[in-house]
């Protein structure tokens, strides 16, 4: 496996603020996994003993149901950590997979717990991290209580729109690849059903698919799922 370099820990947002010794340690530890598109990296239940960083590229996290049906967590960009559970020593309660090629920095958890005793302020990047996690679980929760699934689908788009928008003269491109399966994926819910949420909302003007992409007027989109 290829190594890292300093300037690519340094190039990740979560490791500026951490001094070049610290960063030297993690270098000696780290190696770089490469993901093909859909590869799996980890999956529930599994015992695993490595912490994992996104270097390169996208992941996806998520879990199935009982019925092998497919729900999306998080999708996690370049400078994300994946795994900061791994510190119960229990096995994963969620699988990864690339959402796209991707590399990986990996560390194991007894390298990273030893370095993270000798820095504190990377211990303190690594809870903020989780504490990251957690609010956008907080806010998954609450956007699960009984609501039509056009609003649902909507308030997705909106939160998409956010995190991956660019400004075109047609509005807002959700600059990533999502497919109709794929949203239903992060919703929980049918294809078909997503399918006609997704009309409904074009329908309406707020939404429309190009070349296998979202173009969304963001403020239609943030009125429309905040309506009772």
């Amino acid at each position: 496996m290829p190594q890292i370099t300093l300037r690519q820990l340094k190039e990740l947002s979560f490791l500026e603020c951490i001094e070049d010794k610290t960063l030297d340690l993690i270098r000696a530890k780290v190696m770089i996994k490469k993901l093909k598109k859909s590869q799996i990296l980890f999956s529930e239940r599994q015992c695993v003993n490595n912490s994992y960083i996104v270097l390169e590229g996208k992941v996806t996290m998520y879990r199935l149901s009982e019925k092998g049906k497919k729900r999306v967590v998080f999708i996690l960009n370049k400078g994300e950590i994946i795994n900061e559970s791994i510190f119960d020593n229990l096995a994963s309660s969620i699988s990864c997979e690339a959402f796209e090629d991707s590399e990986i920095i990996s560390i194991s958890k007894v390298d990273l717990l030893n370095i993270m005793k000798l820095d504190f302020k990377l211990t303190e990047v690594i809870l903020y991290s989780m504490s990251k996690k957690i609010r956008r679980l907080y806010r998954q929760i609450k956007n699960t209580v009984p609501i039509k699934m056009d609003k649902r689908v909507a308030a997705k788009l909106w939160k998409l729109s956010k995190d991956y928008g660019v400004e075109t003269p047609e509005g807002i491109l959700i600059d990533i690849k999502i497919s109709i399966t794929y949203l239903s994926d992060m919703l929980g819910s049918s294809r078909e059903t997503i399918s006609r949420a997704v009309k409904e909302l074009e329908i309406l003007g707020m939404v429309k698919i190009k070349d296998r992409k979202f173009i969304v007027n963001r403020e239609k989109l943030n009125q429309y799922f905040k309506e009772v």
